[in-house]
């Protein structure tokens, strides 16, 4: 995570998304078992819109790089997937686990599984009058699957699934997440927003003396994330102040390339010109070959907050040209799962998200928390966790619609 080389996606030729660190066993969230697992995502800006992350997954997990850019239309070089469509891919993962281990449990037979997955965003406002701010909508939801099950069966699954589901949970339950910052090397007082109560937390740039490599990458899935072809027609570049509502809607389309548990998210921005991204999540229970090869979608929900946050830091530094970089940060996700599959009553939850904001600038400390608080309130996955946004949700059984 060095600043000094390594400052660009493709800077080795390694793939966008790696395993860095090997873990001994899979968390409990994503093994469909209770108990509490903290994701920690460990980001960089590294130039233009570029970002990188270290993603680990609970205290006995592995840990992954995941590269995320901007299109063209914000000033990015689009090589690696837009931070709202990792974050789309994070959701299908853990939806997609959920349904297959709670279908498993019911003993129902399911195939064909499809999941399409749309959320819409928008911004009012100006980054240059420093009144922005982010929205989002409900998640709108439409699984098509085949089973020689009746309709309340599979009704009940999806239901549990999406019950059991700590992604879908992120969406419904609004958090009040919290917030440390430290300039210069120094952790200053945070009062303009929910401030962290936890523990200083370690700058990335002092923990990773070169940036993050692949481990080995004969035992992980190659390709990850695959950039793939760009929509119809062309998107001119955003403006700093918009006129009206600016809508962005998400579109994720999934499919399972293992029925064990791999999924991979065809996912893009629902706009003229925009590029598609492949996303593949592993949320197989095991290691090795039986699972561990690539992120779980819980890894890619958290990259992708820690992503969109760092994406509109970057937009107000660049709007009011400000004197202020290194861009780093260390963000705290916990997930929860209670009850169990066998007894029916498996239960996600997501907690708070506490994220902790590394900058170096000559700039006083009031604009570096200016920036801080302008920032999370024009995130859209901040105003996503912050809000009730329960998702809407539509099954297909057979080819035919039954909610």
């Amino acid at each position: 995570m060095a600043q000094k080389t390594g400052n660009s996606i493709d800077a080795f030729g390694d793939p966008l998304a790696f395993k860095v660190a090997q873990g001994a066993r899979r968390p409990a969230v994503v093994r469909n078992e209770a108990g509490t697992d903290v994701i920690k995502v460990e980001a960089r800006h590294l130039s233009h819109h570029q970002k990188e992350a270290v993603v680990t997954e609970g205290s006995t997990g592995s840990a992954w790089r995941i590269a995320s850019d901007e299109g063209p239309q914000l000033g990015g070089t689009n090589l690696a997937p837009f931070p709202l469509g990792v974050f789309n891919a994070g959701l299908h993962g853990d939806l997609v686990n959920r349904i297959l281990a709670v279908a498993g449990a019911m003993k129902l037979p399911i195939d064909g599984l499809d999941v399409y997955l749309e959320n819409r965003y928008s911004l009012t406002g100006s980054f240059v009058r420093g009144d922005a701010v982010g929205e989002a909508e409900p998640t709108r939801i439409r699984i098509a699957l085949r089973s020689d099950a009746g309709p309340a069966e599979v009704l009940a699954m999806i239901r549990r699934a999406m019950a059991a589901s700590p992604a879908m949970a992120a969406l419904r339950t609004p958090l009040e997440n919290t917030f440390a910052i430290y300039v210069n090397g120094r952790r200053r007082t945070v009062s303009a927003l929910p401030a962290s109560t936890a523990a200083d937390a370690s700058d990335p740039f002092m923990v990773y003396s070169r940036p993050p490599r692949p481990l080995d990458a004969a035992a992980d899935f190659a390709d990850l994330i695959v950039k793939g072809a760009n929509e119809p027609g062309t998107r001119p570049l955003s403006p700093a102040s918009p006129t009206g509502r600016v809508v962005r809607p998400v579109i994720g389309k999934s499919r399972l390339v293992d029925p064990a548990g791999v999924v991979e998210t065809d996912t893009w921005l629902g706009l003229p010109g925009s590029t598609h991204f492949a996303i593949r999540t592993d949320e197989r229970p095991g290691l090795g070959r039986a699972g561990d090869q690539g992120p779980s979608g819980l890894a890619c929900v958290a990259a992708g907050v820690a992503f969109c946050y760092t994406t509109q830091l970057l937009r107000y530094i660049e709007n009011m040209k400000l004197a202020i970089g290194g861009v780093r940060m260390v963000q705290y996700t916990p997930y929860r799962l209670a009850g169990s599959l066998a007894g029916g009553d498996l239960v996600g939850a997501a907690l708070p998200v506490d994220t902790h904001l590394f900058l170096n600038g000559e700039a006083p400390d009031e604009i570096h928390e200016k920036l801080q608080k302008i920032a999370a309130v024009t995130c859209y996955l901040h105003a996503s966790l912050a809000a009730a946004l329960a998702p809407e949700v539509v099954v297909e059984l057979n080819g035919q619609t039954l909610s």
